[in-house]
């Protein structure tokens, strides 16, 4: 598996680390980033409240002062009087100013200096013993009374970092429980994967058993069919060895006992002609044990062709009409004759495995053919599809052991003729890698035996 190009090739990695990483990193990211912008917001609200809250009561001041000076003219400022408060100047502080720019009114703690000049109205700042103050001034409609209220900005700053530091208190809380949480909800989807490792973790060399897929999450589902299905062609892989591996040993068995008695009796011959008659079914025996091995061979070699490149494109009447002839020497040693009907046929095919096929199916017919038979190669296409098939005047194959001649080592009760029954087998396993079909019928005039093989000329 390849890993992300952020985390750098050939590098092993967690999936675990990598996603609790992110996840926690994109909480934290989102957390700290929505914080910030509930912080400024809240801010520039505070501040609007602050002064809006300022305002107001500057306007109420206003009109009590207003009023009190309609009642009574005031001469000296006054001094209005507060509760002991060693702490006074760190709220509000007001400042009652008449037209003619007599202080009238003040609480304790404010200037005698104003906090905005003379002809000021709305929002300003002032700074006052060096600190910085949020002032409001305004006058009252005959613009007789100026009041000035001024608020220290540390005290605005005091609220708002106490709003802060619950808020953030709370934000590291929150993202301490959503990381306890992600963390919990990982390792739960991963105690799946873990439980898969280690079911197959545990299994034998040949436990080839599916692995469950209950409870595994549809991301894993792919995964876990492909380790399945991989043990499927394993299991066929090694099925297909122990039979082979069994086949072998019991086919090998009858002519290596053959030979083995055939030198028993060459030692113990009385004459030549004794011995020269023994030396010459111990060659029949050899041959009939080499062959035997090739086709075992043979066999143990089609299976991994099925994973090798696909066939290509030939056309089977210019492969098989170049070992007609030595197929015609092969005839003759049985005395028989060989006749051809090769017309373009073009497939996908591995040309190799065609000739196989086809040597396999003359072979037989030349076998099971009497003396002086006469064995037809032909090949065929139409567009669609294309033919080849291999006929004889022999005896033929009853219809009802027809599809039972294709098993391995299996062999007609009336069969007379030495062969190993590998034959149609190693057909059948050929036409199969090829997606092709093989069919047996009678042969010509009803007569003998006749094997087609069809292949789908777009390889299907």
């Amino acid at each position: 598996m390849n890993a992300p190009l952020w985390l750098g090739r050939g590098r092993r990695w967690s999936l675990r680390r990598t996603l609790l990483s992110l996840l926690l990193g994109l909480t934290l990211l989102l957390w700290g980033v929505s914080a910030l912008i509930v912080y400024f917001d809240t801010q520039q609200e505070s501040e609007a409240l602050f002064d809006q809250s300022l305002s107001e009561t500057a306007h109420l001041l206003l009109s009590l002062a207003d009023h009190e000076v309609q009642e009574h003219a005031a001469g000296a400022p006054l001094v209005m009087a507060t509760q002991e408060n060693h702490n006074h100047r760190q709220y509000l502080l007001f400042q009652i100013w008449s037209a003619d720019q007599r202080i009238l009114y003040r609480n304790a703690g404010a200037p005698l200096v104003g906090f905005a000049g003379p002809g000021a109205s709305g929002f300003s700042w002032a700074r006052v013993d060096g600190q910085q103050w949020r002032v409001y001034a305004s006058w009252n409609s005959s613009r007789r009374l100026q009041i000035q209220v001024a608020e220290p900005a540390a005290h605005r700053r005091d609220i708002s970092t106490r709003f802060a530091l619950k808020f953030f208190g709370f934000a590291l809380l929150a993202v301490s429980v959503a990381g306890v949480a992600i963390w919990w909800s990982v390792n739960q989807v991963f105690r799946v994967l873990q439980a898969s490792a280690d079911e197959v973790a545990l299994r034998t060399p040949n436990d080839l058993a599916e692995v469950s897929l209950r409870g595994a999450p549809d991301e894993l589902a792919p995964l876990l069919l492909a380790i399945n299905r991989l043990f499927g062609r394993v299991r066929q892989t090694m099925a297909h060895e122990q039979r082979f591996t069994a086949d072998a040993a019991h086919e090998l068995r009858t002519p290596l006992a053959a030979i083995k008695t055939s030198l028993q009796v060459i030692e113990r011959a009385r004459n030549d002609g004794e011995r020269l008659e023994f030396i010459a079914s111990l060659g029949v025996s050899v041959d009939r044990a080499t062959r035997l091995v090739d086709q075992l061979l043979t066999l143990a070699r089609l299976d991994p062709l099925q994973a090798s490149v696909p066939p290509e494109q030939h056309d089977m009447a210019v492969l098989l009409a170049g070992q007609v002839q030595a197929w015609r020497a092969s005839a003759g040693q049985y005395r028989h004759s060989l006749q051809t009907a090769l017309a373009p046929a073009t497939c996908p095919v591995h040309p190799e495995l065609l000739l196989i096929l086809v040597r396999n199916l003359l072979d037989n017919a030349f076998r099971y053919t009497p003396p002086g038979g006469t064995v037809v190669l032909a090949c065929h296409g139409d567009g669609a599809a294309a033919w080849v098939s291999v006929s004889d005047s022999g005896p033929g194959i009853a219809p009802a052991m027809r599809e039972r001649v294709f098993e391995r080592f299996f062999r007609l009760a009336d069969a007379n003729r030495p062969g190993s029954g590998l034959g149609l087998s190693i057909v059948r396993r050929i036409a199969d890698v090829h997606g092709a079909t093989v069919s047996l019928s009678a042969g010509p005039d009803g007569r003998g035996l006749a094997v087609t093989v069809r292949f789908a000329t777009d390889g299907t």
